[in-house]
């Protein structure tokens, strides 16, 4: 008997119920679900696979082949369990046969599993295959009974992000339950021809869970990142009608006036530097608020700029906020700009969240006195407890680690006259992807180093290599230099043969003993990984084991050697990001690509970034090699954050000006979509997500 159909309050779609009110039969699935953060038959949809595996070539055991995916029809001839002892896990092995051959499955601490087999059942099993000697091994498979449709084998499987303690299995389950009773209640919020020829949004959610066939995966994908591109461009559309009606400060800077600011500086300005100046003392001195991405390589000098800008305006009699998105990241702003602000006659003040209830007080007040005429600091600058006098500039250093909600909370701070707001990053942007993903903004760009900078050596290598390489680091640390170790994962996954940071730490502790060794990654306390950067960057630690968190803020003028892991794994932006947190002092360095990589694209790219200290070039041609990249999953440093699209897809890029002229013509015709509440759920249901710590 099926369960009852549940009717919605008026006024609330039953999308948006609770799954226990909306699907009764999932009562006790719902706490699972609640787990992965979702509570509805909406977020249950948009809860998207990351990849898929192919599990429907169906082959028989003497034609399976090794280290691929496969699934076979089997009958099962003995079940045995091997307890474990020590630290070796408790086995579950199952015999397997058909007419062409015999081969085992293999599962490592599943408990149950023995329970669900029995000699002479008839499954079909999908997994990855290894050969134990002559003899085929599934190992860690999925099966089912032969001549029942699964969702777990013997087609494309979608595979889910999960947490600790929930499975694929469940999850797949628990979702296609969902689907089964929600898809008809989606209602698709684009007309026939705003489609453009790609599926309704029911079919391509369906596709997107359980595709019945390879060739539905591209066109439904397609379809949710046009959806979620959309979604960006309605955002942008309407937040640039909004700002129509929005009044900032008008602070001319006269020529001289620049003239006198950059002069003050300790440094010559390069060029770009002086170009960029102009253009942002150009937009202070409108009566719209700028919006203006300053991009620039690191240490291309994108903070100088800043500081003659906040020197500007404070001189003008308004104040200026610089908000960076970690502690360390804001005192080395810190630093370097209180000295200089100081020379120009500007009082500067660091806040965050650290300082003591006493000192955040005083500060707070003599912000809202107008004493203190530039704050920087951390997310503490946006807290409900300062009350700036007169806000006139907001400037955000690697502004795509920060939500609209807090660059917005930021701004707010501005009261009857919105702040001007500069941006600042770190991550070069090819112009394809800034004209489209940042058509809001203006857009300044330093392409010049200042003089000075030690080029940094770059060179490719292999795991036989890393003798070697802890040799060369023991003697940069007897030299009284420092060096950088960066894996891809927090931790060392079964589903992924990659370094991890912490076996990384363990190991080189025990290589090299006589070194300081530390620790910093995304699942961190972030008080501990601050403190962390801090003795690193102070010299008390010889060696920073640590994730991609320190592609951006921490400079260490002593580091002089930068060992990436696993190199292939990084986009190539990130992998000159990280290769810029070394050669910022007077030692030669060095940025060392450990890679093991077969694929000769996975190569040619790392020869990229050996081959270049162009961060712009870098970029284009990442842009050009990745291509289609992971259909899925794909994160882009300093773009916004999506699920679906990939900004390494030149069809998603099309996708993407056609979503940009589409939300234009939606939102001239109708400013609030009013008429049109089907898109303000699109835009919603879609609204990119804000960048966290390490995803491993």
């Amino acid at each position: 008997m099926s369960a009852p159909v549940v009717e919605a309050a008026p006024g609330l779609d039953r999308l948006d119920l609770p799954i226990a009110r909306a699907v009764p039969e999932l009562t006790r699935g719902a706490a699972t679900l609640r787990r992965l953060g979702v509570y509805t038959p909406r977020q249950a949809l948009f809860h998207l696979p990351f990849r898929y595996d192919d599990f429907s070539d169906l082959r028989p055991l003497g034609d399976l082949v090794a280290d691929e995916k496969q699934s076979a029809r089997v009958r099962v001839t003995d079940v045995k369990v091997e307890a474990g002892f020590g630290r070796r896990p408790q086995r579950v092995i199952a015999h397997l046969a058909d007419d062409t051959g015999s081969a085992e499955a293999i599962w490592f601490g599943r408990r149950f599993v023995e329970r669900r087999l029995k000699a002479g059942d008839e499954l079909v099993v999908s997994g990855k295959v290894a050969m134990r000697g002559w003899r085929p091994q599934f190992v860690s498979p999925d099966f089912s009974s032969a001549g029942t449709a699964s969702i777990h084998t013997g087609r494309i499987v979608p595979v889910y992000p999960l947490v600790g303690g929930v499975t694929q299995r469940r999850v797949r389950e628990l979702l296609a339950r969902v689907l089964g009773r929600s898809l008809r209640d989606v209602q698709d919020p684009l007309h026939d021809d705003e489609r453009a020829g790609l599926p309704g949004l029911a079919a391509a959610l369906k596709a997107a869970h359980f595709p019945e066939d390879p060739d539905e995966v591209r066109p439904a994908l397609d379809r949710l990142a046009h959806d979620e591109l959309l979604a960006l461009q309605l955002a942008l559309a309407q937040a640039r009608v909004a700002r129509g009606g929005q009044r900032a400060p008008r602070i001319p800077v006269p020529s001289d006036e620049i003239g006198t600011l950059e002069a003050a500086l300790p440094f010559a300005l390069t060029n770009d530097q002086h170009l960029a100046i102009a253009e942002v003392t150009a937009d202070l001195g409108g009566e719209l608020p700028m919006r203006r991405l300053l991009q620039g390589d690191v240490g291309s000098g994108k903070t100088a700029v800043a500081a003659v800008a906040l020197a500007a305006v404070c001189r003008a009699g308004w104040q200026g906020a610089l908000m960076a998105p970690t502690e360390i990241l804001a005192r080395q702003h810190y630093l370097g700009l209180a000295p200089l602000l100081e020379a120009l006659g500007v009082r500067g003040e660091f806040l965050s969240g650290s300082l003591s209830p006493a000192r955040k007080r005083a500060i707070h007040d003599a912000i809202e006195a107008g004493e203190v005429e530039v704050v920087i600091g951390t997310h503490a600058v946006i807290s409900r407890a300062v009350a700036f006098r007169r806000l006139g500039l907001a400037v955000v250093d690697e502004q795509h680690r920060f939500g609209v909600s807090q660059r917005a909370a930021l701004q707010a701070k501005g009261q009857e006259l919105e702040p001007h707001l500069l941006a600042l990053t770190a991550t070069p942007i090819p112009r394809t992807l800034a004209l489209t993903f940042y058509g809001d903004l203006s857009i300044s760009t330093i392409r010049e180093m200042p003089p000075g900078r030690q080029p940094v050596r770059t060179e490719i290598r292999d795991r036989g290599a890393l003798p070697r390489i802890q040799e060369f680091i023991a003697a940069e640390a007897a030299a009284g230099r420092q060096s950088f170790v960066v894996a891809p994962l927090v931790v060392e996954s079964e589903a992924m043969a990659a370094a991890s940071a912490e076996a990384e730490a363990t190991r080189l502790g025990a290589a090299l003993p006589q070194l300081r060794i530390g620790l910093v990654h995304g699942q961190q306390k972030p008080d501990l990984r601050d403190v962390t950067m801090a003795r690193f960057a102070a010299a008390e630690l010889d060696v920073l084991v640590a994730t991609s968190v320190v592609e951006v803020g921490i400079d260490v003028p002593n580091a002089s050697v930068m060992l990436i892991e696993d190199a292939e794994r990084f986009g190539l932006a990130q992998l000159h990001q990280l290769r810029g947190r070394v050669g910022r002092g007077p030692h030669r360095s060095f940025c060392i690509l450990l890679s093991n990589a077969d694929d000769p694209v996975a190569r040619r790219r790392l020869e990229v970034v050996k081959g270049s200290n162009d961060g712009f070039a870098i970029a284009e041609q990442d842009l050009e090699l990745r291509g289609a990249g992971n259909l899925l999953g794909t994160r882009q440093s300093g773009l916004p954050p999506l699920r679906v699209a990939s900004l390494f897809d030149p069809h998603h890029l099309e996708l993407a000006e056609r979503a940009r002229e589409l939300a234009q013509r939606l939102v001239t015709a109708d400013p609030g979509l009013t008429r049109r509440p089907e898109l303000i759920r699109l835009r919603d249901d879609f609204a990119p997500r804000d960048e966290e710590g390490d995803a491993a």
